[in-house]
């Protein structure tokens, strides 16, 4: 019985342990993989030596479905960005770290629509 109640524990203990977030010397860059809870990927992207965000970041949610993605340039918020939520998509454009422009699409049945 103690046999049993020790191979319960130690599988319960194994489903609640998560990944550990995953950082990868790349040249003068850091690729980051980040993980949910569950042990989804959160967020990927790189960072400079000096910690700042670079590049292409992409977030999932915790059922891994790509939620949105960004441009850094040095910590800078720049180029597009875009944001899904259920049949939205909203793309926002980033200049010098703020916000130039922002277009939102809705899918409605048969047609998409635009706020432009």
């Amino acid at each position: 019985m103690l046999l049993v109640a020790v191979l319960m524990i130690t599988t319960v203990h194994a489903q609640k342990e998560t990944k550990k977030n995953i950082y990868i010397k790349k040249g003068d860059l850091i690729e980051a993989t980040l993980y949910h809870d569950n042990g989804t990927v959160s967020q990927t992207g790189f960072y400079t030596e000096q910690g700042k965000l670079t590049g292409e970041w992409v977030s999932y949610n915790a059922q891994g479905e790509k939620t949105a993605t960004a441009q850094y340039s040095n910590g800078a918020k720049t180029g597009k960005w875009f944001f899904w939520n259920d049949d939205t998509l909203i793309e926002v454009d980033y200049k010098d770290s703020r916000i130039a422009a922002v277009n939102t699409w809705k899918n409605e049945g048969t047609r998409v629509v635009s706020n432009k």
